[in-house]
């Protein structure tokens, strides 16, 4: 079988099209109805990606992504039926990589599937170094881990990703279009508020103070870069 997916939803229709379909892509899907059992199988279980409702029964979608977090870095797609975008830039703030709003376009959705997978899988990432060094910062591109002055950094997938992109380019604008396209792997449909939030996210880990950033900078009008100080 292919990768493990976790699909959290207590709509059973929903829940049994979705897994039929990923199965026939050689996934291998297992099934939470509701936040508490969703956590205790992330737990007992190990997986490579969870598509996740928000709305759910016993415990909600951002408890069960916040409690997720704690304990592990599988990348998290939030699925949600509301349209209010305050509710896609929380499941993101939870830790989340994605959001899709329901009702979803399968083959959208498998997309993104593949795309988290592949740079989780770092199969298309071309790097020389295992070990990056610069300004305090140690980047493990195969452990996916990051330390700075030898305190280790709790990244998201994403948080990764756009950090290692940033530092293997210092000084070179990224255009928040050029993000998307580079670390999500897809069209976002232009919803540019998804790399701000997890710019925004980076900083907080990253810098001492995160509105003065150092490292992560904004060029005004155009994009963000990172800051070689050395």
């Amino acid at each position: 079988m292919g990768s493990r997916i976790l699909i959290v939803d207590d709509e059973p229709l929903l829940v049994k099209g979705l897994k039929y379909s990923l199965e026939q892509d050689n996934y291998e899907v297992d099934i939470a109805y509701d936040g508490k059992e969703a956590f205790d199988k992330a737990k007992a279980e190990q997986y490579d990606l969870i598509i996740l409702d928000l709305m759910l029964p016993v415990m909600d979608g951002l408890e069960v992504c916040q409690k997720v977090r704690e304990i592990s870095q599988v990348p998290i797609i939030m699925l949600t039926a509301k349209g209010e975008d305050i509710n896609k830039i929380l499941g993101l703030e939870y830790g989340a990589d994605d959001y899709m709003t329901k009702p979803f376009n399968i083959l959208e959705l498998k997309a993104r599937i593949k795309a988290i997978l592949r740079r989780v899988n770092h199969k298309d990432m071309k790097l020389g170094e295992q070990i990056i060094q610069l300004d305090g910062f140690t980047i493990n591109t195969l452990g996916r881990k990051v330390s700075i002055r030898n305190k280790e950094i709790n990244l998201t997938a994403k948080e990764f990703d756009l950090l290692l992109l940033l530092t293997t380019n210092p000084g070179k604008i990224f255009t928040r279009e050029e993000l998307l396209e580079i670390i999500w792997g897809y069209e976002y449909f232009g919803d540019l508020r998804t790399v701000d939030v997890h710019i925004r996210r980076l900083r907080e880990k990253i810098e001492e103070n995160s509105s003065q950033a150092e490292y992560i900078l904004t060029k005004w009008g155009v994009g963000y870069y990172f800051r070689n100080k050395s």
